[in-house]
């Protein structure tokens, strides 16, 4: 027997009918339209804002705080040398470059080269800092290490 198009229906229970709230008694949710009786909540334009207790001093007072915030802290972008592994001898590595290919998301303050990883051809790498490891592997490889001044 074929389904005609005008005959297809979605399963059983797929559809769930929304509560009708307030459309009287013998809907079973009339009267005080699932509010309860009397009190802040029953009240129309009624709000209460997050983390309020009814007076109690409320537990995000309760809690002691600790520690602080550096506002100064720079926030570098990091990169690899084992990340630097697709580009050709002799290219120049640049923060934009590295962008350019999703390497980095963001650069933030800056972008620092760390020597996770071994560097196979010689490149000319410009960052804002680079690690010790990072320098010194550089350098064995043949490239050149170029600091970005901020």
């Amino acid at each position: 027997m074929a389904t005609h198009i005008g005959t297809i229906q979605p399963p059983r229970g797929a559809h769930k009918r929304r509560k009708r709230i307030g459309f009287g008694i013998g809907s079973g949710h009339g009267k005080t339209a699932t509010r309860g009786s009397k009190g802040q909540k029953s009240r129309s334009g009624s709000s209460i804002r997050p983390g309020f207790e009814g007076g109690q001093m409320p537990l995000q007072r309760r809690l002691p705080k600790r520690g602080f915030t550096n506002i100064f802290k720079k926030h570098y972008a990091i990169v690899n040398l084992r990340d630097l592994g697709d580009f050709n001898a002799g290219e120049t590595v640049t923060p934009q470059t590295l962008l350019d290919r999703g390497l980095v998301k963001q650069l933030g303050d800056g972008l620092k080269i760390l020597g996770d990883g071994e560097l196979k051809a010689p490149l000319t790498i410009s960052a804002h800092l680079f690690s010790q490891s990072a320098l010194a592997k550089i350098q064995q490889a043949g490239g050149k290490a170029e600091v970005i001044s901020a």
